[in-house]
């Protein structure tokens, strides 16, 4: 058994633990980073990256559908190339998770431990059965993986989760997604719309990451005007076939259904990668979870001189926060005991759906009812979205009663990425709804519909 001592031990190599570790070297520790898996983050191998790509062949084929609209006229159809498609995803995917892997190379080799670590003790992590790692603080950076609902292993070798689309090498005729929330809906919209059969299953009308019940209705009716979307079904039983997977739905009239598919892919959520790291031989505190209880400003669990980052904390699973997550938790490494706060950006969240959907700040479910108004637009008979024929969506902006300060905001609609971008800026510098409509709003642009929102919660606010 060999032994390493070690200032600051970081576990897990993706967007979070390389950001920790890069903090400690910087901040003049010693370190080591320990990683089991294969090197590239969730993002460039699974996540972000794979998928958009994935979108961006849908987006190319869909356009062609509103031609018509536009007096424009095709001869002939468009032919999806299933096999190609997906040797660019492939192709694209392994050049992002290269960039990701060159920089871990670029780590000295004495800096790196390869194997699944586990907690002895406070102070001392063994790696598989081949080292023993005495470090001062360590950071917990492992990751998430994939959570599949009891039910659906009964589809047996035709059950897929999210990761393992983006190594098709051809589109499948037909899947059954379950769970419509972010991951759901980005793959279940874009293999329709490269021709494959396709719907999704959810339960208690949860569409996307809305929490305002106005964004949830709307946004399940306008998914489900271009493919089966069942946000509360009933499955009553789901079968592995030979040629595919048989799933017994059952009606709101109670008729019973028969439905087959090639394959089901189980887009249910992540659970963090926490059961394994022998955390019950620590002095850190568990939540129900299994996951540390921990300070979010900080990414200290507890009082302890052990911290925790990126989607093992089951906070933000996202890449942007968990890179902040992973600098302050490996500056706090390097400063302990005298931990700060560091900087947390106000949230911001998108789905890459077409309408695209998002959140900023607080959403509805977050704020205490009566504190606040809600400013509305819908983007139907907005100027510039009616223009590109993209007028679909609608955008709830919450403000503070009193105060008219920006509390947060859900929507859907054109590309409202960069809304969303706007609106994250405007609400952690604080701006109240009066001081944004003092900002310049060109015409006509989408942007323009934000505007009437903000002028719709200044009139309530003012009433109120």
């Amino acid at each position: 058994m060999k032994e390493m001592i070690v200032d600051v031990a970081v576990i897990g190599a993706g967007t979070a633990g390389l950001a920790a570790y890069r903090a400690a070297i910087a901040g003049g520790k010693s370190a080591v980073i320990i990683e089991g898996g294969p090197y590239g983050t969730t993002c460039a191998r699974v996540g972000c990256m794979p998928s958009k790509l994935l979108i961006a062949a849908a987006e190319a084929a869909h356009v062609t559908e509103k031609w018509d609209a536009f007096g424009i006229r095709l001869d002939g159809r468009v032919r999806i190339d299933g096999q190609a498609v997906m040797a660019r995803v492939r192709s694209e995917r392994d050049r992002f998770v290269g960039f990701v892997v060159r920089g871990v190379e670029s780590i000295p080799a004495e800096h790196k431990l390869r194997g699944y670590a586990s907690f002895l003790d406070d102070h001392s992590l063994q790696v598989d059965g081949h080292t023993v790692v005495t470090f001062g603080r360590a950071v917990i950076a492992t990751g998430s993986s994939p959570a599949i609902p009891p039910m659906l292993k009964a589809a047996g070798k035709r059950l897929i989760v999210n990761d393992d689309v983006f190594d098709w090498t051809d589109l499948p005729e037909s899947v059954a997604v379950f769970g419509p929330g972010v991951i759901g809906l980005e793959l279940g919209q874009a293999l329709h719309r490269l021709g494959v059969r396709v719907e999704v299953f959810g339960r208690g009308h949860f569409v996307g990451p809305f929490s305002d019940p106005a964004l949830k209705a709307y946004a399940t009716n306008a998914f489900a005007e271009e493919f089966p979307l069942h946000a509360d079904a009933k499955v009553v039983s789901v079968e592995e076939r030979p040629e595919g997977v048989r799933i017994m739905q059952e009606l709101p009239d109670d008729r019973v259904v028969t439905k087959d598919f090639e394959w089901v892919i189980a887009a249910t959520g992540r659970t963090p990668n926490v059961k394994n790291l022998g955390l019950e031989n620590t002095s850190v505190t568990l939540g129900t979870n299994g996951v540390p209880e921990f300070d979010r400003t900080t990414m200290q669990c507890g009082s302890t001189h052990i911290f925790i980052a990126g989607d093992a904390n089951n906070d933000l699973p996202l890449l942007h926060e968990a890179a902040d997550e992973g600098r302050i938790a490996g500056e706090n490494a390097v400063r302990f005991p005298a931990v700060q706060p560091g900087l947390r950006r106000e949230p911001i969240a998108v789905v890459f759906s077409d309408p695209q959907l998002a959140t900023v700040g607080k959403r509805f479910a977050d704020l205490a009812p009566d504190s606040f108004v809600t400013g509305e637009v819908s983007f139907e008979d907005q100027g510039r979205s009616r223009v590109m024929l993209r007028n679909k969506g609608l955008l709830h902006v919450y403000a503070e009663k009193g105060s008219g300060r920006l509390l947060g905001c859900e929507m859907m609609g054109p590309d409202v990425e960069h809304l969303a971008h706007l609106l994250a800026w405007a609400m952690q510098s604080g701006m109240t709804v009066q001081r944004a409509l003092e900002m310049p709003f060109y015409h006509p642009v989408v942007e323009e519909g934000l505007r009437t929102a903000l002028r719709d919660a200044a009139a309530k606010l003012a009433a109120a």
